[in-house]
């Protein structure tokens, strides 16, 4: 004990006098010094103001140990007891669970890694879910026949794996969310191949889809770009958003092919000419509404989460037609992944306690909503199994969820 104390104090006298500001004004207390300089070495301190339950930032303390934080391991037990006690989770907007005439079921699996941070789950066309372990640097797959649960390491130390789909032979392709690149897993032999971005302004490749024609599309958040990659030659083209600093997010198909993606950053829905790479965007009506995801329905009617303002939001492309609709939780219930299945939008609020599934009936424009078993926490993003189901994944919870729709 006396060692990890003067570890602790060595730690503050070498680096207090370079803290930046906001670590400076922590509260005091074991811990600290390691929150301001090695969390703060990283990103932005004030995040841990955000806070967590105590179940949370357990969660979080295995994400930072996954991704090789340098804290001692017998210090970890004094941070993680330190934001237990001074960052406590916020006051979150109680859910409202609406009820209707549709009946699901949730089922939950645990995942083997602490910390993974399962990030996008992808329904496999053999009925077993796929995730990306962001933190872990793994792929998972569940067979929820079984429960069984393999995690495929990737090849690049700290890859951060972020969105995932399935061609048409069953690899599974992801990106490389820390690491500038697109990854091919072939799950029959655990081999990955790295196709690295030609841009290293690209360096945090997102979302990705397949067009009609299997062009593999992906957006590039911060570094405001979205771009094509041809699976049989490698071949990767990358073109700038038109709206600087817009951060494009989540993707979609709609049955012509066309793809379409939103601009997390701005108040903007766009699609990209599959020949010609050029960008059309349409603005929503409020300048302060940040759509984070999006889902196209068979009519091409285009959906999206309004992540900033609380609304599901509906864009008509051929009219430029926009119509809102507040979602049951309130503003501040952060709408985040989506689908359409089973002739309705299916999605999650984030920002509710508990998260919650969120049913929306485009017909007669009505909700309903059930809370996740356990609480939930962060559902990024879903898809939809051959069945017609919606799939996801609670990152801080550390869970890959079915959404069985009876």
């Amino acid at each position: 004990m006396a060692r990890n104390r003067l570890w602790r104090t060595t730690l503050a006298l070498v680096l207090g006098a370079v803290l930046p500001a906001a670590a400076q004004d922590l509260p005091p207390g074991d811990g600290a010094e390691i929150v301001a300089t090695v969390c703060g070495g990283c990103h932005s301190v004030n995040r841990v103001r955000a806070g967590y339950t105590p179940e949370g930032w357990s969660s979080v303390m295995h994400m930072m140990q996954n991704m090789g934080a340098p804290v001692p391991a017998g210090e970890w037990p004094v941070v993680e007891s330190y934001l237990v006690q001074n960052f406590p989770e916020r006051p979150k907007p109680a859910a409202k669970i609406v009820p209707g005439p549709a009946q699901v079921s949730i089922q939950l699996w645990p995942l083997p890694t602490l910390g993974s941070r399962p990030h996008d789950p992808l329904a496999a066309r053999d009925g077993t879910i796929w995730y990306t372990g962001q933190l872990a640097g793994v792929l998972g797959h569940l067979d929820p026949a079984t429960g069984r649960i393999r995690e495929y390491p990737l090849k690049t130390p700290h890859t951060g794996p972020h969105g995932l789909k399935e061609d048409k032979d069953g690899n599974i392709w992801f990106t490389g969310n820390n690491s500038g690149l697109i990854g091919e897993l072939d799950p029959r032999t655990g081999a990955v191949k790295e196709y690295k971005l030609p841009d290293p302004d690209a360096r945090d490749p997102h979302t990705l889809v397949f067009d009609h024609d299997g062009i593999l599309w992906f957006t590039v958040q911060a570094a405001n770009m979205v771009g094509r990659l041809d699976p049989k030659t490698g071949a990767i083209t990358l073109v700038k958003s038109p709206t600087p600093d817009s951060h494009p997010y989540g993707m979609a198909v709609n049955s012509k092919g066309a793809v379409f993606f939103v601009e997390f950053n701005s108040n903007k829905v766009a699609s990209i000419d599959r020949q010609t790479m050029k960008i059309r965007e349409w603005k929503l009506p409020d300048p302060g509404a940040r759509p984070r995801r999006i889902a196209i329905g068979p009519d091409d009617i285009v959906w999206y989460t309004d992540f900033a303002r609380g609304y599901l939001g509906r864009l008509d492309p051929a009219t430029g037609k926009v119509a809102e609709f507040p979602s049951p939780s309130g503003p501040r219930s952060q709408p985040y992944g989506i689908v359409f299945t089973k002739g309705a939008l299916w999605y999650s609020e984030s920002g509710a306690k508990p998260n919650t599934i969120v049913r929306f009936d485009p017909a007669t424009r009505k909700f309903q909503s059930w809370a996740i078993p356990g609480g939930g926490d962060i559902v990024r993003n879903m898809d939809v199994t051959r069945d017609g189901n919606p799939v996801i994944a609670d990152s801080l919870v550390n869970e890959v969820g079915l959404v069985t729709v009876k």
